[in-house]
């Protein structure tokens, strides 16, 4: 499925640059600051797992967390490496797209792997210790992050913030910034799946309410792109590019779409998961109490 869309928003793009002669193909990014953490972040975690694997009893959990992992570490490589992200040089579509499979595809599956826990192994036991010791020196600050209505409120300030023109148009200009926006995102969506999946404040109405409240805000800024008649992008608008055919506007309006739609079933979903997991959790305790 995720070739199928990076495919869908490429494609057309590249047949447009061959029809119009603008600009090659958008090729592969092969970015140091991009490939290395990546690569980096990979082996940190299969050496920690393969530790951890060798010294516990229940492999089975420590598979299904490798599993998560790795789906979400290929779905953020596919979103910075393969021609989508040169694409979303050149189409806000393609760029949307790109920052969807971050925010709502990479950054849950990161989140369901917890993946610190394992990577931790990947180090000599006397720096376990001490970067154990550090995490409780900052469990503060950690849990007033992961609360669930800062950082919703946190990550829907990032979204906005980075969706006003200038400092969007300020991405699309300078490498340096458009990684700070990256970093951003993810980071920002991550803090947030981990306050709604495994954050310390278990009241299900507040974390399905912060569900809700995200798929309405990214919702209602999707839904002003999507009705816009006019480019917000200067970076966009200035290029001439015809991508997939649409103009300036309607490749807004596109990503519009892919901002507004996705995103809120996306949410939905992980609402309704979370209540299944509830009732499914009363339902064998009210079980067990009958036996």
């Amino acid at each position: 499925m995720l070739g199928v869309a990076c495919a869908a928003c490429v494609a057309p793009l590249a047949d447009a640059h061959g029809l119009h002669g603008i600009e090659s193909s958008p090729g592969w990014t092969f970015d140091g600051w991009v490939t290395a953490p990546l690569l980096v972040s990979f082996a940190w975690f299969a050496i920690g797992h393969m530790r951890l694997r060798r010294r516990s009893a229940v492999a089975a959990a420590h598979r299904a967390s490798a599993a998560w992992f790795v789906a979400g570490w290929v779905v953020l490589a596919a979103a910075l490496v393969t021609p989508l992200h040169e694409a979303g040089e050149r189409s806000f579509a393609a760029h949307m797209l790109e920052h969807e499979l971050l925010m709502l595809v990479a950054a849950p599956l990161l989140v369901m792997s917890r993946p610190m826990g394992i990577a931790l192994w990947a180090f000599p036991q006397g720096v376990r210790r001490a970067l154990a010791t550090f995490g409780h020196g900052i469990g503060g600050a950690w849990r007033m992050l992961t609360a669930p209505v800062a950082a919703t409120l946190l990550q829907a300030a990032v979204l906005w913030l980075w969706h006003a023109p200038r400092l969007f148009d300020l991405a699309l200009a300078d490498p340096g910034w458009h990684v700070v926006q990256h970093l951003c995102f993810l980071g920002s969506a991550l803090l947030f799946w981990w306050s709604v999946l495994h954050g310390r404040d278990r009241r299900l109405g507040v974390r399905v309410g912060c569900l809700f409240f995200t798929a309405v805000v990214s919702g209602a800024l999707g839904a002003l792109m999507a009705f816009s008649s006019s480019p917000w992008y200067a970076g966009y608008a200035a290029s001439g590019l015809d991508a997939f055919g649409l103009t300036p506007a309607e490749d807004q309006q596109l990503a519009g779409l892919l901002m507004w739609i996705p995103g809120g079933l996306v949410h939905a979903i992980a609402g309704l998961a979370l209540v299944a997991r509830r009732l499914g959790i009363e339902t064998e305790e009210r079980a067990r109490a009958f036996d």
